[in-house]
């Protein structure tokens, strides 16, 4: 079932998200062939965010394309699936880093942790997840999917 409204799926989206916390993420690397790994964004409605490494492949990949495919599962329950179709950019203001650095570290865990770096580390890269589509998977019924 489409949805014409984020508001329409962001509470059950929020919910399954937060529960799983990790998520298989898929970028394209220069060559154009799919590049996995795992990630660990917060949500705050329809924008995701991460606290990631600023110098990584990851960082080539999305200078390359800048769209993340991501896809969360829960083993006790997988037929309830997630997935996010984002586009990413990094984030370099100094208190938007802090900010979300503050909401990472002020979540508890297994959600929120503290990174252990300040927010004009230069290692310290936020990216910030905007998403184009997004899929609640449901194997028994109709998934609900919002695009823009």
């Amino acid at each position: 079932m489409n949805v014409a409204d984020f508001a329409e799926i962001e509470q059950e989206f929020i919910e399954r998200v937060h529960k799983r916390v990790w998520c298989s993420a898929a970028t394209v690397d220069t060559r154009n062939r799919p590049r996995s790994r795992v990630l660990h964004p917060i949500w705050e409605g329809s924008t995701g965010w991460v606290m990631t490494g600023r110098h990584t492949l990851k960082t080539k990949h999305l200078a390359y394309s800048p769209f993340l495919s991501l896809t969360y599962l829960d083993i006790a329950d997988p037929f309830k699936s997630v997935y996010a179709e984002c586009r990413a950019e990094w984030v370099d203001e100094v208190a938007e880093k802090q900010r979300v650095r503050d909401l990472f570290a002020g979540t508890p865990p297994p959600l929120g942790y503290d990174l252990g770096l300040s927010a004009d580390n230069p290692d310290y890269g936020l990216l910030k997840l905007t998403p184009w589509r997004i899929e609640l998977g449901d194997w028994f019924g109709e998934p609900k999917i919002w695009q823009i």
